[in-house]
């Protein structure tokens, strides 16, 4: 089988299209990159979903912990201190745990049970809860002569949220969340290794990993691919994120503005 006959088998393998059987001997490179390469589909898929309605919930539950009123204040509260104190992947197994009592109680919850959804759900909350706590700092950390001055111009409720208070905790806020959207990612990897059972072999790109690793008894060829994997998709939402940080700063002084760049740091 040729590279290019690999990649048309093997490319949409790990959301069900192409080839069922996976290579069994005589492992090639492209072998090897292509089914990680498809496994990454699973990732990104975690990834973009969580973040994006993980987003929404953030911002709510840090609105909710900035409030004077205990029903608003207190829940936020737990929400963020229980998903940012637990390992998360305990949580996929608490959560797989529960899903999986529901599912016995009724049909309905049979999706629940099954990765694309039971662990995207998880994934989504450990994330509100996480970028929750850095929308809270950047809501603290407002001046407060911007507020005074939406005041003075008459903007009070939706409109100085809106047109205030939501830009600016976003700007203040962007460059710890990119860290939190690079980690989300990371944090994909851990889905298939958790309580969620693999479906047909269709896993994600570290389950195929170590399904290489394991076969070849040598982990130096799919992992080092795994990580290029995920060093290109880190550069992906390091540049998708730099963009709008541009445009959340563009009208602060050049020589002012945050930049996020991508730092080498031999030592953490």
């Amino acid at each position: 089988m040729t590279c290019l006959e690999t990649i048309q088998a093997y490319a949409l393998r790990s959301i069900g299209i192409g080839e069922r059987r996976l290579p069994r001997d005589d492992f090639t490179l492209c072998e090897q990159v292509t089914l990680i390469g498809s496994g990454m589909i699973w990732n990104i898929y975690f990834g973009v979903l969580a973040m994006l309605a993980g987003f929404v919930l953030a911002t709510v539950l840090a609105l909710g912990k900035a409030s004077t009123t205990p029903s608003l204040r207190k829940p936020s509260e737990w929400f963020i201190f229980v998903f940012r104190g637990s390992p998360l992947f305990i949580q996929f197994f608490f959560a797989y745990f529960v899903f999986l009592s529901l599912k016995n109680v009724h049909p309905f919850f049979d999706p629940f049970a099954a990765a694309w959804l039971g662990a995207l759900i998880v994934l989504f909350f450990n994330t509100a809860a996480y970028s929750a706590e850095i929308f809270f700092g950047a809501l603290q950390s407002i001046p407060k002569g911007e507020v005074e001055a939406a005041d003075a111009y008459g903007l009070t409720g939706w409109s100085r949220f809106r047109r205030v208070v939501w830009p600016t905790m976003l700007r203040l806020a962007w460059p710890a969340y990119t860290n939190e959207a690079i980690f989300l990612f990371h944090a994909t990897t851990l889905v298939f290794f958790s309580a969620f059972p693999v479906r047909g072999q269709q896993g994600d790109a570290l389950y195929y990993a170590s399904y290489f690793a394991d076969k070849t008894f040598n982990p130096f060829i799919p992992y080092p691919i795994l990580a290029a994997y995920f060093i290109l998709l880190t550069l992906v939402i390091i540049g998708f994120f730099g963009v709008v940080n541009r445009r959340l700063n563009r009208h602060l002084p050049a020589n002012t503005r945050q930049k996020i760049k991508l730092r080498m740091n031999l030592i953490r």
